[in-house]
This record gives structure tokens, C-alpha cells and sequence, in this order.
């Protein structure tokens, strides 16, 4: 008998300390997602944050091995950083996520997507210059 309760005791341990690790991992998601003047977001979260959102959206889908969207990453990160607040700057990267890009179809990256009220309204395939970036922002508020 003693040794039955020992079992369910760990069993008990061991699921109560996955609980702890699993809330612990979104918490640190959640901190890494305000530390930036940016998102990140994937399938199962993009929908309620996008969707809901009453600013100009402006969703780059890139990938971690793609050298354009290596060049675009600091150009999006600057013009997020200036319209902190009035924009709502968001990334998906597209090999870890594979409902949202499809859903848009994107077949190239790096992609510029702006959305507002939920639907698209412009999008820019490829490497641009900041300014022709940030024109469509501005022109998009």
C-alpha cells in the first residue's frame, strides 16, 4: 500500500511541476513579447491579436535561414521603435508556423502584410528601402 501511494505521490509531483514549468515558459513569452516594440506571434495566437487589434497592423513574414529578411529585420525593428503605440508591428516566422502564412498565401519572404479592421489592405514582397516602408505606414494610419 505504501508503495502504490508513493507512486501516485510522484505522479502527482511530476505533473503539478509540468503545470509549474509550462506557466513559467508563458510567462517568459509573454515578458519577451513586451520587451520589444514588436510581436510575435503564431497560428494559434495571431487571429485574437491581429483580428482585434483598432490600429494599422503590419505583419513581416520572414525566416531565420533568409537573407533579405535578415537585411529587413533592423529596418523593421526602427520603424516599430518610431511608431511604437500607433502601430501594432508584428512578426510570424513562416517555418514555425504554417496556418497564418498559408492563410495569406506567402510564397516568398521576406512579406510585408498591412492590415486594418482585420483585412488586408497592401503588401510588399522583398527587400525595400526604409523609406518605402514607412511611406505605406504613414499613407496606412
Amino acid at each position: 500500500m505504501s508503495e502504490e501511494y508513493d507512486k501516485e505521490l510522484e505522479k502527482i509531483k511530476l505533473k503539478k511541476l509540468k503545470e509549474l514549468i509550462k506557466s513559467i515558459e508563458k510567462s517568459n513569452k509573454e515578458e519577451r513579447k513586451m520587451e520589444k516594440s514588436y510581436i510575435e506571434l503564431g497560428d494559434e495566437d495571431f487571429d485574437s491579436i491581429v483580428n482585434t487589434s483598432k490600429k494599422l497592423v503590419v505583419v513581416d513574414f520572414w525566416a531565420p535561414w533568409c537573407g533579405p529578411c535578415n537585411i529587413m529585420a533592423p529596418i523593421f525593428e526602427r520603424l516599430a521603435e518610431k511608431y511604437k503605440g500607433k502601430v501594432l508591428m508584428v512578426k510570424v516566422n513562416v517555418d514555425e508556423n504554417f496556418i497564418i502564412p498559408q492563410r495569406f498565401n506567402i510564397y516568398g519572404v521576406p512579406t510585408f502584410v498591412f492590415i486594418k479592421d482585420g483585412k488586408e489592405i497592401k503588401r510588399i514582397i522583398g527587400v525595400v528601402r526604409e523609406e518605402v516602408l514607412e511611406r505605406e505606414i504613414i499613407n496606412n494610419l
